[in-house]
């Protein structure tokens, strides 16, 4: 069946004064208006377009392709601001999408950008946006492992970075202590799982040699607590100076190590020094 606010390939049922006639299956046939329509050849059997509700609630097929899709997040600028409907959004479409005065929790006004999920009207099934972003967020616990890659997008500065959207799907953090340089709100970025928190929240790096740099000193650090005995006498309140003389790495990247391998349950933090807990499970690599 037709998905509304997505791209659909829809056959061709039939040819009119007004355009193409497509097959919606249970949404019944939809209007591709002849402005879409290349002229001078037959029309295709299936065509490649994107439904959604006009002003008077019909659906109709537009070849054109916006910028975000139902279930996406986008960062859209402002057309116009209407006192008694809500604020229009360009979204790369001929009409503009709306974003109800309900759904602005800010105030927005024309020629700024904000942050929108784009969304269906339950009662009217048109295509709306959202700036309430958290309602729009998945529920589901997120499933990703450490140092996957990922796509994500900014929505903003806060206190630790930058929040972001990660996958259109899960909230993101990039700590401002691993950046180098600043991020602007709407970028789309490709990076890299730092670690999934207990709350579902994710945390995000830009750098992936990071964390094979981090992996290689876990591996380190364990193969020196092993002749060791299970205990060494270094821990993160330890110098940058002697970290660096025993492991060869910044007091920065042998935090985040014995960060890594304290989440995996590891080591212990003995106060001071560190502790080997039971790895019978472990082997390196993982």
């Amino acid at each position: 069946m037709a998905t509304i606010g997505k791209r659909n390939s829809l056959a061709v049922v039939r040819e009119s004064a007004s355009g193409l006639y497509l097959d919606g299956e249970e949404l019944g046939e939809i209007l591709l208006p002849s402005r879409y329509v290349l002229h001078g050849r037959a029309p295709e059997n299936r065509l490649d377009v994107f439904i959604y509700c006009d002003s008077e609630d019909r659906l109709v097929a537009t070849t054109e392709q916006p910028f975000a899709t139902v279930g996406e997040f986008a960062w859209l600028k402002v057309t116009d601001v209407h006192h008694q409907i809500g604020a229009f959004l360009d979204w790369g479409l001929s009409k503009d999408l709306l974003l109800p005065f309900r759904e602005q929790g800010i105030p927005v006004r024309a020629g700024q950008r904000v942050v929108v999920a784009v969304c269906l009207d339950p009662k009217t099934n048109r295509i709306m946006a959202s700036a309430r972003l958290n309602r729009h967020l998945s529920r589901e616990l997120p499933r990703y492992r450490e140092g996957q890659p990922v796509t994500f997008l900014i929505t903003g500065e806060s206190p630790l970075g930058y929040n972001a959207i990660v996958e259109n799907a899960h909230s993101g953090l990039l700590f401002r202590n691993n950046l180098s340089a600043p991020l602007l709100t709407g970028e789309v970025l490709q990076g890299f799982v730092r670690a999934v928190r207990p709350n579902g929240k994710i945390d995000l790096s830009l750098d992936a040699s990071g964390y094979k740099r981090v992996a290689g000193l876990t591996d380190q650090i364990v193969q020196a607590l092993e002749r060791s005995g299970g205990r060494l006498d270094f821990d993160d309140d330890s110098s940058p100076e002697l970290i660096r003389d025993n492991f060869g790495v910044s007091k920065k990247a042998f935090k985040q190590a014995l960060g890594k391998l304290y989440r995996e349950r590891r080591i212990a933090f003995s106060k001071p020094g560190i502790q080997l807990l039971d790895n019978s499970s472990w082997t390196p690599g993982d």
